[in-house]
Protein backbone atom coordinates (compact mmCIF):
# COMPACT_ATOMS: atom_id res chain seq x y z
CA UNK A 1 0.00 0.00 0.00
CA UNK A 2 2.16 2.91 -0.86
CA UNK A 3 1.06 6.37 -1.02
CA UNK A 4 0.01 8.25 -3.47
CA UNK A 5 0.94 12.12 -4.73
CA UNK A 6 -2.94 12.94 -3.50
CA UNK A 7 -2.06 10.98 0.01
CA UNK A 8 1.18 12.63 0.71
CA UNK A 9 -0.78 16.20 0.16
CA UNK A 10 -3.37 15.49 2.13
CA UNK A 11 -1.09 14.42 4.50
CA UNK A 12 1.28 17.43 4.55
CA UNK A 13 -1.40 19.92 4.45
CA UNK A 14 -3.19 18.33 7.50
CA UNK A 15 -0.24 17.56 9.40
CA UNK A 16 0.38 21.25 8.53
CA UNK A 17 -2.46 22.63 10.35
CA UNK A 18 -2.29 20.11 13.79
CA UNK A 19 1.12 20.85 14.36
CA UNK A 20 0.11 23.43 16.70
CA UNK A 21 -1.79 21.09 18.95
CA UNK A 22 1.15 18.11 18.95
CA UNK A 23 1.15 18.53 23.12
CA UNK A 24 -2.52 17.78 23.77
CA UNK A 25 -2.90 15.61 20.54
CA UNK A 26 0.46 13.26 21.82
CA UNK A 27 -0.76 13.90 25.48
CA UNK A 28 -4.86 12.25 24.72
CA UNK A 29 -3.01 9.64 22.54
CA UNK A 30 -0.95 8.10 24.62
CA UNK A 31 -2.88 8.49 27.66
CA UNK A 32 -5.77 6.62 26.04
CA UNK A 33 -3.70 4.15 24.88
CA UNK A 34 -2.85 2.75 28.28
CA UNK A 35 -5.98 3.39 29.48
CA UNK A 36 -7.44 1.61 26.61
CA UNK A 37 -4.89 -1.23 26.62
CA UNK A 38 -3.75 -1.58 29.57
CA UNK A 39 -0.98 -4.44 28.26
CA UNK A 40 1.04 -1.05 27.29
CA UNK A 41 1.92 0.29 30.69
CA UNK A 42 4.47 -2.39 31.08
CA UNK A 43 6.94 -0.21 28.84
CA UNK A 44 6.34 2.43 31.04
CA UNK A 45 6.93 0.28 34.55
CA UNK A 46 9.37 2.58 35.41
CA UNK A 47 7.20 5.93 35.81
CA UNK A 48 5.36 6.03 39.13
CA UNK A 49 2.13 7.85 37.63
CA UNK A 50 0.71 6.23 35.31
CA UNK A 51 -2.49 8.11 35.24
CA UNK A 52 -3.83 9.99 31.87
CA UNK A 53 -2.62 13.77 33.75
CA UNK A 54 0.55 12.44 34.44
CA UNK A 55 3.77 14.71 33.37
CA UNK A 56 5.55 11.47 31.94
CA UNK A 57 2.10 10.44 29.73
CA UNK A 58 2.44 14.24 28.67
CA UNK A 59 6.32 14.35 27.75
CA UNK A 60 6.31 11.09 26.06
CA UNK A 61 3.39 11.53 23.81
CA UNK A 62 4.21 14.80 22.73
CA UNK A 63 7.73 12.80 21.65
CA UNK A 64 5.96 10.53 19.76
CA UNK A 65 3.60 12.73 18.07
CA UNK A 66 6.30 15.08 17.23
CA UNK A 67 7.90 11.93 15.84
CA UNK A 68 5.04 11.09 13.89
CA UNK A 69 4.53 15.23 12.59
CA UNK A 70 8.51 15.49 11.82
CA UNK A 71 8.44 12.58 10.06
CA UNK A 72 6.59 13.83 6.83
CA UNK A 73 9.56 15.46 5.47
CA UNK A 74 10.93 11.98 5.03
CA UNK A 75 7.60 11.04 3.51
CA UNK A 76 9.31 9.71 0.09
CA UNK A 77 12.32 7.00 2.50
CA UNK A 78 10.93 6.73 6.00
CA UNK A 79 12.22 2.96 6.16
CA UNK A 80 15.79 5.02 5.50
CA UNK A 81 14.76 7.97 7.98
CA UNK A 82 13.09 6.33 10.70
CA UNK A 83 16.20 3.40 10.63
CA UNK A 84 17.78 4.60 13.85
CA UNK A 85 14.25 4.50 15.83
CA UNK A 86 13.52 1.66 14.39
CA UNK A 87 16.78 0.18 15.79
CA UNK A 88 15.89 1.77 19.18
CA UNK A 89 12.54 0.07 19.45
CA UNK A 90 13.72 -3.42 18.27
CA UNK A 91 17.25 -3.88 20.03
CA UNK A 92 16.68 -1.49 23.08
CA UNK A 93 13.44 -0.69 24.02
CA UNK A 94 12.01 -4.00 22.83
CA UNK A 95 8.94 -2.92 21.85
CA UNK A 96 6.36 -5.23 20.77
CA UNK A 97 5.54 -3.77 17.03
CA UNK A 98 1.90 -4.93 17.96
CA UNK A 99 1.86 -1.43 19.86
CA UNK A 100 2.48 0.60 17.06
CA UNK A 101 -0.39 0.03 15.50
CA UNK A 102 -2.12 0.20 18.61
CA UNK A 103 -0.89 3.64 18.97
CA UNK A 104 -1.73 4.55 15.81
CA UNK A 105 -5.37 3.45 16.44
CA UNK A 106 -5.58 5.89 19.35
CA UNK A 107 -4.05 8.64 17.29
CA UNK A 108 -6.55 8.45 14.71
CA UNK A 109 -9.36 8.14 17.30
CA UNK A 110 -7.67 11.91 18.63
CA UNK A 111 -7.49 13.06 15.43
CA UNK A 112 -10.65 12.85 14.63
CA UNK A 113 -12.24 13.92 17.82
CA UNK A 114 -9.55 17.31 17.85
CA UNK A 115 -10.02 18.03 14.26
CA UNK A 116 -13.70 16.54 12.95
CA UNK A 117 -13.76 19.01 9.93
CA UNK A 118 -10.55 19.00 8.84
CA UNK A 119 -10.36 15.24 9.35
CA UNK A 120 -12.85 14.15 6.43
CA UNK A 121 -12.27 10.61 4.97
CA UNK A 122 -9.82 11.06 2.81
CA UNK A 123 -7.78 13.00 5.03
CA UNK A 124 -8.35 9.66 7.38
CA UNK A 125 -7.69 6.89 4.58
CA UNK A 126 -4.31 8.83 3.93
CA UNK A 127 -3.62 9.30 7.11
CA UNK A 128 -4.41 5.72 7.98
CA UNK A 129 -2.11 5.02 5.28
CA UNK A 130 0.70 7.03 6.26
CA UNK A 131 0.39 5.13 9.74
CA UNK A 132 0.80 2.03 8.24
CA UNK A 133 4.24 2.93 6.67
CA UNK A 134 5.92 4.15 9.39
CA UNK A 135 4.61 1.19 11.19
CA UNK A 136 6.36 -0.91 8.49
CA UNK A 137 9.49 1.62 8.95
CA UNK A 138 10.04 0.96 12.47
CA UNK A 139 9.50 -2.94 11.81
CA UNK A 140 12.41 -3.19 9.58
CA UNK A 141 15.09 -3.81 12.52
CA UNK A 142 12.75 -6.78 13.55
CA UNK A 143 12.96 -8.31 10.17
Amino acid sequence: MSLTDKDKALIKGFFAKVSSKAVEIGHQTLARTIVVYPQTKVYFSHWKDLGPDSPNIRKHGYTVVKGVLDSVVLIDDLVGGLLELSELHAFRLRIDPANFKILNLNLEVVLAMMFPDEFTPQVHVAVDKYLAQICLALCEKYR
